[in-house]
């Protein structure tokens, strides 16, 4: 687009204007969209050379506000020396144009981006200062208006872990981080829930557990994560069987209509600072006490939740190491909720090993449809582990005494209830569908006799994830060798699938790199 020949621009000089009064220092430019996928980083490009970063002094890397009519956002900018982008036009990464909803041709206006103020106190809190009254609301706000760079971001996961926030801090963060986004209200007075801390591989109960409990007539209207250091969060696995990026009105359609759903978060919008802290999250596979707590009960809290059950797996190789951490977690847990006005209810489970023999979307979700569909080789553990949690809300939802939850949750599986309110979950969320396993796929083997003693459940994420999950949804591996199993020289122990021969490639020699991953003993 030649600027200077558009007469409907009154600019001053080629292709940038100042703009005037309480935009003064802001520069108007036209849009290219360049189709860079710059994941949830939203980015600008410019020529080095441009008028406005000679005038405002931008450099590579600077983070720039962008905006376009009443939308505001900040992004990072790149400079470039080729000539395929006009010298005084902005390129716009994908992320930069889905939030300005902009097309080709739009103009948008550039300024220097302010000062985030509230990162002061999350540099006085890395030496170790309490955060004071207001603070973490304003450091949210900021958090969830894209004011924080990744790198301010990462620091204040680093100043929230370790042990280093009080309760009155965490319940402070919960609720600065349920107030950046939409808050539910249901017409119900009970309203259940269901989280687990992560880390684990495996262990997808939440489909499962949705749909015998809405089965019953309850409300459960689940939001999940992506995953943020496994090989499939929640959502990514529904994802392989039914829609899950709904909105908020159409979320509330499905709840009306079949009384549960299990959809991804982030679509829904219910806490946007989260969201943004677990992005961060996923690239440092980082967490903590604090954050899990206010990650859980801040989305609890935004989705009208009253009940929550939290799984809360103990291991070795889990989140979470010994009990003693557990009984802490439990204490703080309740202590949060309690503050907030929602009943919790910590479970302790298993955490030496997965639940479920899928690692990866596609994998899980077929555990998840042998489960459902009593399958007769559906995955014991992982049944049994669904059935526990489900009773426990079975009765906190006034279905079942309490003691006889499980029974009611087994017996509504067996009669095949569960996978009928599925299929309606699934329907009424877009449409049921298939989950496909990886094309390229290659067995693990035992190399000696023996009996499996030892499971490192961190170096089974990283195979799944060196395959490509989650990103490929049908990429992963199937695990058969739980703790016990007795084997012989050339037994299957697990089975690598991926979308492409060298992500395979690449999982199998980082499999054979790390022989402990299953540690065999003399039986």
């Amino acid at each position: 687009m030649n600027i200077m020949n558009d007469p409907d621009q009154c600019i001053a000089i080629p292709g940038a204007a100042p703009l005037p009064g309480p935009n003064a220092g802001s520069h108007r430019l036209p849009v290219r969209l360049l189709g860079i996928d710059t994941d949830r980083e939203a980015v600008v490009y410019m020529r080095r050379e441009a008028i406005v970063c000679q005038a405002e002094g931008f450099a590579a890397q600077t983070r720039v506000a962008v905006s376009s009519g009443a939308r505001r956002i900040a992004a990072r900018l790149r400079l470039v020396s080729g000539h395929w982008l006009e010298e005084n036009t902005v390129g716009l990464s994908c992320r930069a144009r889905d939030l300005l909803a902009v097309d080709e041709g739009d103009w948008v206006e550039l300024e220097h981006l302010p000062a985030v103020e509230s990162f002061d106190p999350v540099r006085a809190k890395l030496t170790g200062q309490p955060f004071a009254d207001g603070q973490l609301a304003e450091i949210m706000h900021d958090v969830a208006s894209g004011r924080y760079a990744d790198i301010h971001i990462a620091s204040l996961l680093s100043a929230c872990a370790g042990g280093r926030m009080e309760v009155g801090e965490i319940i402070a963060l919960t609720l600065a981080m349920a107030q950046t986004g939409q808050r539910l209200q249901w017409p119900t007075p009970v309203v259940l829930d269901k989280y687990r801390i992560g880390g684990m591989a495996g262990n997808c109960t939440t489909p499962i557990i949705v749909a015998i409990v809405s089965a019953h007539g309850l409300t459960m209207p689940k939001t999940s994560s992506r995953a943020i250091t496994s090989p499939a969060g929640t959502a990514d696995t529904m994802e392989t069987m039914a829609p899950v990026d709904l909105d908020l009105a159409r979320m509330r359609r499905v709840v009306d209509e079949v009384g549960g759903c299990v959809v991804w978060s982030d679509t829904v919008g219910l806490c946007p600072a989260d969201d943004a802290l677990i992005d961060v999250e996923r690239s440092l596979e980082l967490s903590s006490d604090a954050r899990w707590i206010a990650s859980i009960l801040s989305k609890a809290l935004a989705g009208g939740g009253t009940h929550v059950v939290v799984d809360v797996p103990v291991g070795q190789a889990a989140e979470i190491r010994s009990r003693d951490m557990a009984v802490r977690l439990i204490a703080q847990l309740g202590a949060v909720g309690g503050a907030l006005g929602i009943q919790v209810f910590p479970q302790i489970a298993d955490g030496s090993q997965p639940a479920g023999r899928g690692l990866g979307p596609a994998l899980e979700a077929r555990d998840v449809l042998s489960v459902l569909q009593g399958a007769p080789d559906a995955p014991v553990d992982l049944t049994d582990r669904a059935v526990a949690i489900a009773g426990t809300l079975l009765e906190l939802g006034g279905r079942a005494v309490v003691g006889a939850g499980a029974g009611l949750a087994r017996k509504t599986l067996n009669a095949g209830l569960a996978w009928q309110q599925f299929q309606r979950i699934c329907d009424a969320q877009g449409g049921m569908r298939e989950p496909r396993c990886g094309r390229y796929s290659r067995t693990v083997s035992a190399a000696r006799a023996g009996r499996v003693s030892h499971i490192d459940n961190r170096c089974l994420n990283r195979i799944a994830k060196a395959a490509g999950a989650p990103a490929a949804p049908g990429a992963g591996m199937t695990f058969v060798a739980p703790l016990g199993t007795l084997v012989a020289p050339g037994d299957p122990l697990f089975t690598i699938y991926a979308q492409s021969a060298g992500e395979l490639s690449y999982a199998l020699a980082y499999a054979q790199q790390h022989p402990q991953v299953i540690a065999i003993e003399a039986a």
